[in-house]
């Protein structure tokens, strides 16, 4: 039956210029659905019908003929390659304004990062966590693979390891990295900031040009001040001084953000401050409005969005309120290629939005910042909670109540302290040797080394999928994997095996750009059916099918 026309204005004119239009909700959804194709709604005699041909004639006057018909909706092509900033896509040679987030411990795999680019997308390799050499063994794998494909790789905010964070640096710039995702920053550093002015140079059109390109992170309006703003003064004269760049390309430096894009990240997996992304994509837009014309840019930083990116409706509100190009993360650490283990997977398959929380990260666990972490099957938060509030109370592990001291020797580390300490010490002598002779002379030091570790391990075990420590998991999660778990439930990506980078991805950008279309049309009055405005995941032979793309 179609649906009767309610409160409906007259747009124009329709004619066939083949086919009659079809009637009926499955006629309706299935045209919705061909985004690659306009699509016009149209009066026949009081009903609803649905045409993807035609010529349209906009106005009062009506064509002749008498196959002419009042014309009371329109959406216009809408290709999920064109949602997003222009300039984005075109700066790092994408189709989709897309980007699989870097998520620690290689989470973000080689094969995650090589499916993106492969398929117009681009991820970034999860770097933070690993040492050089195993950075530089999947910088190896990607560049043979990729060839001329965009794919960029994580660089972390290192405040306790900062001579890590310099060597990082060091490695792409001798690697020829030319992206790099910036996460974790509270204060710009020296190494970020050679990273951003090494080989910078005027080009014969008489543009900076910044060979290093970077993608910020950010969630506080200070943080990303400092991305938006040119280089501080103080790091280029100390790179002036080292002879690591010229008097010249300081100077160039003043007319260059810190970054080429940011990320205004909400309420996300791991590192983050749990903000609204309602409220802080505009906030962060209109920052870098009053710092583009405070500094007279060229080329303004463009602002995309993270955090609850999970189902085509945030996808398409994303894009709705302006953001250049969406990031997800936690969504991606459920997928087959993700760095991960299997009994992950699952768990993370199985979240709802309430199944997440705060805990202390193993990276600035002294500091007392938080990262959110997956609560549900496993009593991490619990554990590393009660690790920070003794180290917090107490300035020495002896100093720990003696009934306390049992509970974190039987439960948490399995051992005593003092074989904690050996095994952290094995750690630290590899990342930092100096720590340990600063805890061998300050008990609270080696307090908090200790404890950290139980943290860092959190993650490999998960990672590795050791069942013996599956209640030890740290994984990082956002609420958007419960938000993405309620969407596809008994669907096909409700099962573990089916949920590929790439089939996400397109699932929730050619689901934006159908419910971008269903918001077109409800603007223009029009009284949709309820079966019309519920995109359900889709296999992607089905995607590239309906965008004629078999």
């Amino acid at each position: 039956m179609p649906p009767l026309i309610l409160n409906a204005n007259t747009l124009g004119w329709w004619q066939p210029a083949q086919n009659q239009p079809a009637n009926g909700d499955q006629a309706l959804l299935e045209a919705i659905n061909r985004v690659a194709q306009p699509l016009f709604l149209i009066n026949q005699n009081g009903k609803m019908a649905v045409s993807l041909e035609g010529t349209l004639t906009i106005g009062d006057k009506k064509p002749s003929g008498s196959d002419v018909l009042p014309l009371i909706g329109y959406a216009p092509a809408m290709h999920p390659k064109d949602l997003g900033d222009p300039q984005f896509k075109k700066t790092h040679n994408l189709r989709y304004a897309y980007v699989a987030g870097a998520m620690a411990h290689g989470i973000s795999s080689v094969e995650m990062v090589e499916a993106a680019g492969r398929n117009g997308m681009i991820g970034f390799f999860g770097a933070a966590g690993l040492l050089p050499d195993e950075i530089e063994a999947a910088i190896d794998l990607l560049q043979d693979r990729m060839g001329s494909r965009s794919f960029g790789i994580n660089l972390i905010h290192s405040p306790t390891d900062p001579e890590l964070e310099a060597a990082t640096v060091d490695l792409y710039i001798r690697r020829g990295i030319k992206l790099i995702s910036a996460s974790a920053y509270l204060n710009l550093t020296l190494p970020l900031v050679y990273y951003r002015v090494n080989g910078i140079h005027l080009d014969n059109k008489g543009n900076v040009i910044c060979p290093g390109k970077i993608v910020a992170k950010v969630s506080r309006i200070e943080v990303a001040r400092k991305f938006l703003s040119p280089p501080p003064e103080k790091f280029l004269k100390l790179l002036v001084d080292q002879n690591l760049i010229s008097s010249e390309q300081a100077a160039l430096a003043a007319a260059v953000p810190m970054a080429d894009d940011l990320t205004a990240e909400a309420d996300s997996g791991g590192h983050t401050d749990n903000r609204p992304a309602l409220t802080l994509l505009p906030t962060m837009m209109a920052l870098r409005d009053e710092i583009t014309a405070k500094y007279n840019y060229v080329n303004p930083v463009r602002i995309g969005l993270a955090g609850g990116i999970a189902t085509p409706d945030s996808t398409a509100a994303a894009f709705a309120m302006g953001a250049a190009f969406v990031l997800t993360g936690s969504i991606n650490q459920a997928c087959v290629e993700a760095g991960t283990s299997d009994t992950v997977r699952q768990m993370l398959a199985e979240a709802e939005q309430a199944d997440i929380t705060m805990a202390p990260s193993a990276d600035m666990f002294e500091l007392g910042v938080k990262v959110q972490v997956l609560k549900r099957g496993t009593m991490f938060a619990l554990r590393a909670a009660k690790l920070y509030e003794l180290y917090s109370r107490y300035d020495s592990y002896a100093e720990i109540p003696a009934s306390q001291r049992e509970i974190l020797q039987r439960d948490i580390f399995r051992g005593s302290f003092q074989e904690e300490w050996e095994q952290t010490k094995k750690f630290f002598a590899q990342r930092d040797p100096r720590q340990i002779e600063l805890a061998e002379n300050k008990p609270k030091h080696m307090m908090a080394l200790v404890f950290r570790s139980y943290l860092g391990r959190s993650s490999t075990w998960a990672n590795k999928g050791d069942l013996s420590r599956k209640i030890d998991y740290q994984i990082w999660c956002g609420p958007s994997m419960g938000a993405f778990n309620q969407w596809s439930k008994d669907t096909y990506l409700a099962k573990r095996e089916n949920r590929k980078t790439v089939t996400v991805a397109m699932n929730l950008m050619f689901g934006a750009a159908v419910h971008t279309r269903l918001s077109w049309l409800r603007h223009q009055g029009i009284a949709l059916p309820r079966s019309a405005g519920k995109f359900q995941p889709l296999e992607l032979s089905k995607i590239l099918e309906l965008l004629d793309e078999v």
